[in-house]
């Protein structure tokens, strides 16, 4: 027996495959926004100037001392660990939103850096990188003669 299914537009309206494909489409990818992977920590934004390039990245709840930083080349990198001080086993959480644990991400940068020109800053939970372009490769204004 063959199954035919209604479609209310068929024969009036000339967009009933393209919605027909959109639905299919849409069911298709519906979910995989879910099942992607955890979304890089910490954020960071990045800024650049003519000479140099700025990172900030929030890391509240930690010391400059649980943070390690590592330039090379055109990359930097970023790790440190979230002690767990509320470890304890009689707890039952309602809601644990605040990372734990160790992180590690490393951004390609547009540019390569001088590693011994970086100067790093943490204040109040924000972790400020400035990353300075190397003299050889930082833009040349050529004077045009007359």
């Amino acid at each position: 027996m063959l199954h035919t299914r209604f479609d209310p537009f068929a024969g009036t309206d000339p967009f009933v495959d393209m919605r027909r494909m959109q639905s299919q489409m849409n069911r298709l990818f519906d979910g995989l926004g879910t099942s992607r992977s955890v979304a890089s920590y910490p954020p960071v934004n990045f800024w650049t100037g003519e000479d140099s390039i700025v990172m900030t990245a929030e890391l509240p709840g930690l010391s400059q001392d649980d943070i390690e930083i590592t330039v090379r080349n055109s990359a930097i990198s970023i790790r440190g660990e979230f002690s767990d001080h509320d470890s304890d086993d009689d707890l039952t959480w309602h809601r644990r939103e605040r990372p734990k644990g160790k992180f590690s991400r490393s951004v390609e940068l547009p540019f390569r850096v001088e590693a011994d020109q970086v100067d790093a800053r943490f204040e109040n939970g924000v972790l400020t990188v400035e990353m300075q372009r190397p003299e050889d490769e930082k833009p040349k204004r050529i004077e045009i003669k007359s």
